[in-house]
């Protein structure tokens, strides 16, 4: 999968405004630091071209908004995994009032049952406010050439996506950065190893930021996005401006 910038960003504002818009109708409290995270992985989603993405979640939240804001811009579907079918007429409502009906299918039921059915995922997304998440990363079918994982919801100290994807580790390379936007979120990139290995050969003039282990860098004026070029394997972060 190729790396398009413009996918990213296109996702980034649709995931900016349709989250603000919720959090206006909900007259939220929601933190800051939740909503640019959601847009950071709506960039990240859709940069990477996921079709397949799949999301486990107690309900749709923001993040399945971002999700789906991704999905429209690639043309693929998101699958909302949800572990209480009681939450499914209120997850489909906000979908719904959205205008995200085509980009969205819940499933529910026990994630560690159904995830099974979801093959070759480009992105997912796994809600670690379960003391059997670890299971849920096992059930795990990831696309091999690239794909990635985030864990959300991550306490500190607990072990993450790291030794638990099934079938990965001897075939590609397997690379995590923990917490690169608030609290609580780890962020696995799975790929070919001779692919990501160019990245540790491509350093240029953001080794300081990667050497933080930072994915994006916030400024008051621009917040800062991390991206890799697929075809030359170089890395490259990208502005988007705050004001939009």
């Amino acid at each position: 999968m190729d790396w398009s910038r413009t996918s990213a960003t296109n996702a980034y504002l649709d995931a900016l405004k349709l989250c603000s818009k919720r959090k206006k109708e909900r007259n939220s409290c929601e933190e800051t630091r939740e909503l640019e995270s959601n847009e950071f992985i709506s960039a990240l989603a859709a940069g990477l071209n996921s079709k397949r993405i799949v999301e486990v979640t107690s309900e749709a939240s923001s993040s399945t908004v971002a999700l789906a804001a991704a999905a429209r811009q690639t043309g693929g579907k998101l699958i909302c995994i949800l572990p209480e079918p009681r939450t499914l007429d209120k997850s489909q409502k906000v979908i719904q009032d959205l205008g995200l009906n085509e980009m969205v299918e819940f499933r529910a039921g026990d994630p560690v049952e159904v995830l099974p059915n979801c093959e070759n995922i480009d992105f997912s997304l796994v809600d670690c406010n379960t003391d059997n998440y670890g299971r849920l990363f096992e059930k795990l079918d990831v696309n091999r050439k690239r794909s990635m994982v985030v864990a959300n919801n991550l306490v500190e100290g607990r072990k993450g996506v790291e030794g638990l994807l099934k079938g990965v580790e001897t075939m590609v390379k397997v690379q995590s950065m923990k917490r690169p936007i608030g609290k609580g979120m780890e962020i696995t990139m799975i790929g070919k190893s001779n692919e990501l290995g160019k990245r540790e050969r491509s350093r240029g003039s953001h080794s300081r930021a990667q050497r933080k282990g930072q994915l994006v860098k916030k400024t008051d004026k621009s917040k800062w996005v991390f991206a890799v070029d697929e075809r030359s394997g170089e890395e490259h972060i990208y502005r988007l401006p705050k004001s939009l």
